[in-house]
């Protein structure tokens, strides 16, 4: 983890000027600089290192941030360096782009390979259904090769993502649990469901907003809601 220490201490001025955005499911560059004070160019620049780091995307002065991970504590952030160097290398593959798809993949993936995100969440938590299939590879490049080879095509609408190995595995509900943070959006809720199902597996104490902890909490122990 110590390498990518290099990369989130440049990335610490992108962090800090997205915490000082108000919530917004998009933000454009007016609004941000007036949430800022900064100049155009300055928020560019932060916009772009938040994109680089995969925690925003930014095309043509418009903006969406993840704002449930940039919002957490330094020490988390460092947890979840190899999580977010892995999903930036990301490769996406379909063939018919329905769960077949995921279906081959499962059956035919090389040994030491590791699920995480959608499919393992799901297996440890049964809260969300399973939309991608996130996979650990030794080699990505091999993998690439046998699902062409397969009919596969690579592209940003495929349900099978290949990740490179990058960091610990060790404990692999933590890394699991950190790959839903470091990803945001609604695995950013599974991360919550895996907290709860699995809290005493958990090191890393992640910042949750209470109602997204309710909200999940309501829907993995239903009979519990109003306690």
């Amino acid at each position: 983890m110590d390498e990518y220490m290099p990369m989130l201490e440049k990335a610490m001025n992108a962090i800090g000027f997205a915490q000082m955005l108000p919530p917004s499911p998009i933000h454009d560059l007016n609004s941000m600089k007036d949430a800022t004070h900064l100049s155009d160019s300055t928020v560019r620049k932060r916009m772009i290192c938040l994109k680089e780091m995969g925690l925003a995307d930014y095309k043509r002065g418009k903006a969406t941030i993840k704002m449930e991970v940039v919002s957490q504590p330094y020490a988390v952030l460092q947890s979840i360096m190899p999580s977010l160097a892995s999903l930036k290398k990301a490769r996406r593959f379909g063939r018919y782009y329905t769960p077949t798809d995921a279906n081959f993949v499962k059956k035919h993936l090389p040994s030491g390979s590791i699920i995480t995100l959608d499919y393992r969440a799901h297996e440890i938590t049964r809260f969300q259904t399973p939309l991608d299939l996130y996979v650990y590879v030794d080699s990505v490049k091999d993998v690439a090769k046998l699902l062409k080879s397969h009919g596969f095509r690579e592209g940003k609408r495929g349900h099978v993502v290949l990740l490179p190995k990058i960091g610990s595995f060790e404990n692999l509900t933590e890394r699991i649990f950190l790959d839903c943070v470091a990803n945001g959006g609604r695995s950013f809720m599974d991360a919550a469901a895996i907290m709860l199902t699995c809290g005493d597996e958990i090191k890393t104490r992640v910042r949750f907003a209470g109602d997204t902890i309710s909200r999940v909490r309501k829907e993995l122990l239903p009979n519990d809601a109003n306690h």
